[in-house]
């Protein structure tokens, strides 16, 4: 069993940053891709933001510029640096791995509100 544990979520003004964190642990060989997805009330969940393995990244248009997805493959861990952020930012953040290649694992989701 392979668990995604969240952390960073929060509150905070537009103009203002946070960083999300996501620790994955268990039976873990390989985790490819890494990536982060929004959830907002009334809207279907979208991608983020996701990364390889090898260090390659893509980004949803409306966060291009202002987030930053990295990771830590000896720690199998994935942070999402966001900037700048908006209002319209808000949602449940959710963390997602494919685990040994065929499983895809999510997280229990953190709260980003960004007052404005």
């Amino acid at each position: 069993q392979v668990e995604l544990v969240e952390s960073g979520g929060g509150l905070v003004q537009a103009g203002g940053s946070l960083r999300l964190s996501c620790a994955a642990s268990g039976s873990i060989f390989s985790i490819d891709p890494m990536a982060w997805y929004r959830q907002a009330p009334g809207k279907q969940r979208e991608l983020v933001a996701a990364i390889t393995s090898t260090g390659s990244t893509n980004y949803a248009d409306s966060v291009k510029g202002r987030f930053t997805i990295s990771r830590d493959n000896a720690k199998n861990t994935v942070y999402l640096q966001m900037n700048s952020l908006k209002p319209e930012d808000t949602a449940v953040y959710y963390c997602n791995a494919v685990v040994n290649t065929i499983w895809t694992y999510w997280g229990q989701g953190t709260q980003v509100t960004v007052s404005s």
